[in-house]
């Protein structure tokens, strides 16, 4: 029964990773929702690792201020950035720089590449550039690559004129909900976090004998990485890199973040995985600044349609308390 249990939890948490963000991006993506009149909407690329990844930049063309206090935000599994317009357009009309992006391998950004054929000779001589057939590494969904992209994605912050580099706040639902606070643990630059309906500790999907197993295969050469477009559970893209779940679990560590504000948000009756054990576990963990709000009445997919007006204006609010003068 145990196995069983732990099948079925490992089943939920999928479920809640994956079909949140797809359904922000199907009910917001660029067909959907254009940038209005008043909002500048910039493309910019920031390098990740040696790789291009796709990045946007939002601010209203009435702000005269220098520096801007700046929201950094990204999509989760199976989503891409197109699909937060409507959250940086709100967070833009409101006095915010905000930046939004793709992971490598996702939306308009550039995929990792690996040599096609392992055995490649590079000519002699001192020259590192060499020409080979390479294949890239798309849509897969990888704890540890994805947070090397926020990483990435917040030293290019710092790099942007009009960022205050002292009023940085982050953004994160669904997986992404998971990331924040985990780059809080990291890099305190952050000065504030709003997370919703987020999953906080992805063990399970790590720590299993088939995780583990295709991890070994693929270190031996055995294996490559799956194919872009792969439906894990149903019609979702993105196939998960199982093992590298294994040890991402920033429930455990989150007072690593020291005093940054958190704040937050599940689903009352979040029916894909336990919330006593993901955001109410993590906010109870938590010493530092916090706040947790229960949405009443919502599945966890609520927080995306019916409850969007006020999942929006708690991130607002939460965002003008700490990142803005008083």
């Amino acid at each position: 029964m145990l196995n069983v249990r732990r099948m079925c939890m490992t089943v939920m948490l999928l479920h809640a990773l994956l079909f949140a963000p797809l359904l922000h991006a199907q009910q917001d993506g660029p067909a959907q929702f254009a940038v209005p009149a008043g909002i500048s909407e910039r493309k910019v690329n920031i390098w990740s690792e040696g790789t291009r990844m796709s990045g946007a930049v939002y601010v209203s063309t009435s702000e005269r201020s220098k520096t801007l206090p700046t929201i950094l935000m990204a999509h989760g599994w199976g989503g891409t950035a197109s699909a937060l317009r409507r959250d940086a357009v709100g967070f833009a009309q409101a006095g915010y720089l905000v930046v939004t992006f793709d992971y490598r391998g996702w939306g308009e950004s550039d995929s990792r590449l690996i040599l096609a054929d392992p055995t490649a000779q590079r000519a002699a001589g001192n020259n590192r550039k060499f020409t080979a057939e390479v294949i890239e590494v798309r849509e897969v969904v990888d704890p540890i690559d994805m947070l090397t992209d926020w990483q990435n994605a917040l030293h290019w912050l710092h790099g942007e004129p009009r960022v205050d580099n002292s009023r940085i706040g982050v953004w994160g639902s669904s997986q992404s909900g998971g990331f924040v606070v985990e780059m809080a643990t990291r890099d305190h630059r952050i000065k504030v976090v709003y997370s919703q309906v987020g999953a906080f500790d992805g063990r399970q999907l790590g720590r299993t004998p088939e995780g583990y197993r295709d991890a070994t295969r693929r270190a031996r050469g055995e294996i490559g990485y799956p194919e872009p477009g792969v439906r894990v559970l149903g019609n979702l893209r993105g196939a998960p890199i199982y093992a590298r779940f294994a040890n991402y679990a920033p429930v455990d560590h989150i007072n690593d973040a020291g005093n940054i504000p958190m704040r937050i948000v599940v689903a009352e009756r979040e029916e894909l995985f336990d919330n006593d054990a993901q955001g109410i576990l993590a906010y109870q963990r938590y010493n530092g600044p916090k706040d947790l709000v229960i949405v009443p009445g919502i599945t966890h997919y609520g927080v995306y349609m019916q409850a969007w007006p006020q999942a929006h204006q708690l991130a607002l609010e939460w965002f003008d308390r700490y990142l803005k003068p008083r």
